[in-house]
């Protein structure tokens, strides 16, 4: 595979100028990108009318193992090819060019920044990451900074808002409050698809078949020859 340079941090995010400025930010660890992921960010671009949703895998995300990841370029080239040809969906590499933990409040700030006070900026997270948000790095201003989605399934329950109260003011809990939307149920997960792999099963309708293709081309989560 080829060596894939980071571009800089404004050529990353200038790509996303064009149109209206609503701009949805769907940061992840991707590992794998799969057919759940882009069936989220397409529904919370049409409810929304979102311009476009920017991909964003990350580098070292503050609540994983490093461990756990696999290396950034595979990450980074499955979600290109995962949202190749498709409206509205733009890929960054803003995040994997970053020493040091990924926090989302200083990819929101440089977006901000480079965008202008014109952007109307979404982070979009899964409802699962919704109980963490208390531990979220300066979650308060981040709050404030962007409007964060939570693409929730139906029948999903919002948790205990305790301990948010704690940090957030009312009208910042009703601020993620009203960001929660209705996505379709879609029971895929990346751990389920690491371990399908790793016991020879198919994958099969869970990846895009581009992504089906460079697992298997690379061998990515396959346990290693005895």
């Amino acid at each position: 595979m080829r060596n894939m340079q980071v571009p800089t941090r404004q050529n990353e995010i200038k790509g996303a100028r064009q149109g209206n400025g609503r701009t949805g930010l769907f940061g992840g660890s991707f590992n794998p990108v799969h057919c759940g992921h882009l069936i989220v960010a397409r529904a919370v671009a049409e409810q929304l009318d979102l311009a476009r949703v920017v991909f964003l895998p990350s580098g070292v995300p503050p609540h994983k193992r490093p461990a756990e990841l696999l290396d950034s370029r595979h990450r980074a080239q499955m979600v290109r090819l995962a949202i190749a040809g498709e409206p509205g969906f733009e890929f960054s590499e803003f995040d994997l060019g970053r020493g040091g933990p990924t926090y989302t409040f200083d990819t929101v700030a440089q977006f901000a920044d480079q965008l202008g006070a014109e952007a109307e900026l979404h982070w979009i997270i899964g409802a699962d990451s919704f109980p963490e948000l208390a531990s979220w790095h300066r979650i308060s201003e981040l709050v404030n900074a962007c409007r964060i989605i939570t693409a929730a399934r139906p029948g999903w329950e919002a948790p205990d808002l305790s301990r948010l109260r704690a940090i957030l003011t009312e009208a910042q809990i009703a601020r993620l409050v009203s960001g929660i939307l209705s996505t379709p149920r879609i029971d895929i997960s990346s751990t389920d698809i690491r371990e399908r792999i790793a016991n020879g099963r198919s994958i099969r309708y869970l990846v895009p078949e581009g992504v089906s293709r460079y697992i298997e081309d690379h061998r990515l989560y396959a346990p290693s020859p005895v």
